[in-house]
C-alpha cells in the first residue's frame, strides 16, 4: 500500500493506493467524518487485479482543511478529483460513493463520467425548496455545535443518530475503530463541510438521472428505510440500474459487512457488459 499526499488546486489530497499497476481500478469515497481509512477492511478482500485508491475528501483525514467554506461547494470538489484522476493518468474506473461520498461520486460522474457508478446509502440531493433551506439551516447549526463544542462532544452526539443505531451491534473493537477515526476529525474541516456541501447547499441531481447512461449500482441496507426508499425512486429513473439492498445491514454496509460489500464491488468491477 502507498500512502502520498498530492497537491491539486492549491489544496493537498492525502490518499492511498493498493495494487498499484493492476489493469482494472475503483476510486472510494468516504462518507462525512469518514476518511480514507474506513475502507481498510473492505480493501483487504479486494484481490490484486484491481487496484484501488482510497481518497480523504476536503475537510476530512489528512486532506487541507480551507478556511472559506465555499471551497468545500460540490463543483469544487468535482475539479479536484478530476485533476488528481489527470494526474495519476485514470481515465477509466468504477466509482464508489458511501453517503456523502455517494452524492459527490453522483456529481462527478454526471460532468466526467467513469466505467460504472456504485452508490452505497446515497441521495441525489433535496428537490424541495423548503426542504432544501431547512436543512441547510440545520446543517448551519450543526456547523457551529461543532466549533463551539469540540470533536469529542459532536462524535458522542452524531454516533447516536438514528441512521447508525445498526452500528450498535457491531463487536465492541470495531465500533471503538470507528469512533476513533470520527475523534480524528478537524473542528474546522466537518464543519466547513457541512456549510459547504449540505445537501440543502448542493444542487439536487433529481433531474439529471435519466441523462445519466453509466452503469449504475444502488447498494442499501434493508435496516436504512430511508435510503431504501430512495433508491427505489432513483431506480425508477436511472436508464441503466441495479438495486441490491443487502441483508441485516444499516447505512454503513461497508463497515458492518465488509467482506460482502468488497464481493459485490469485485463483481461489479470484474463484469463484463
Amino acid at each position: 500500500m502507498e500512502s502520498l499526499t498530492v497537491n491539486v488546486r492549491d489544496i493537498n489530497i492525502h490518499l492511498k493506493r493498493n495494487h498499484i499497476g493492476a489493469e482494472k481500478k475503483v476510486v472510494f469515497l468516504h462518507g462525512f467524518t469518514g476518511s480514507s481509512s474506513t475502507w481498510e477492511e473492505v480493501v483487504k478482500y479486494l484481490p490484486p487485479t484491481i487496484e484501488i485508491l482510497t481518497v480523504d475528501l476536503i475537510g476530512h483525514g489528512q486532506t487541507s482543511k480551507p478556511i472559506d467554506f465555499t471551497r468545500y461547494y460540490v463543483d469544487e470538489q468535482i475539479e479536484d478529483l478530476h485533476s488528481l484522476f489527470q494526474l495519476l493518468g485514470w481515465n477509466h474506473f468504477t466509482l464508489v460513493g458511501y453517503s456523502m461520498g455517494g452524492r459527490l461520486a453522483l456529481a462527478y460522474a454526471d460532468k466526467y463520467g467513469v466505467d460504472k457508478l456504485v452508490l452505497e446509502s446515497s441521495s441525489p440531493g433535496l428537490v424541495n425548496e423548503e426542504e432544501r433551506v431547512r436543512r441547510k439551516h440545520a446543517d448551519e447549526l450543526l456547523a457551529e455545535r461543532i466549533l463551539n463544542e469540540g470533536i469529542s462532544a459532536f462524535i458522542d452526539f452524531w454516533e447516536n443518530i438514528p441512521l447508525f443505531h445498526s452500528q450498535k451491534s457491531l463487536s465492541f473493537e470495531k465500533q471503538q475503530a470507528i469512533r476513533l477515526e470520527r475523534l480524528a476529525g478537524s473542528e474546522l474541516g466537518l464543519s466547513n463541510s457541512l456549510k459547504g456541501f449540505s445537501t440543502g447547499i448542493q444542487p439536487s441531481y433529481w433531474g439529471k438521472l435519466k441523462d445519466i447512461e453509466i452503469s449504475t449500482i444502488l447498494l442499501t441496507g434493508e435496516l436504512d428505510q430511508k435510503f431504501c426508499d430512495i433508491a427505489m425512486n432513483m431506480k425508477n429513473v436511472l436508464p441503466q440500474v441495479k438495486h441490491m439492498q443487502i441483508n441485516n445491514v444499516g447505512h454503513a454496509i461497508h463497515v458492518e459487512n465488509p467482506e460482502l460489500f468488497a464481493t459485490i464491488v469485485e463483481d461489479i468491477i470484474l463484469k463484463e457488459d
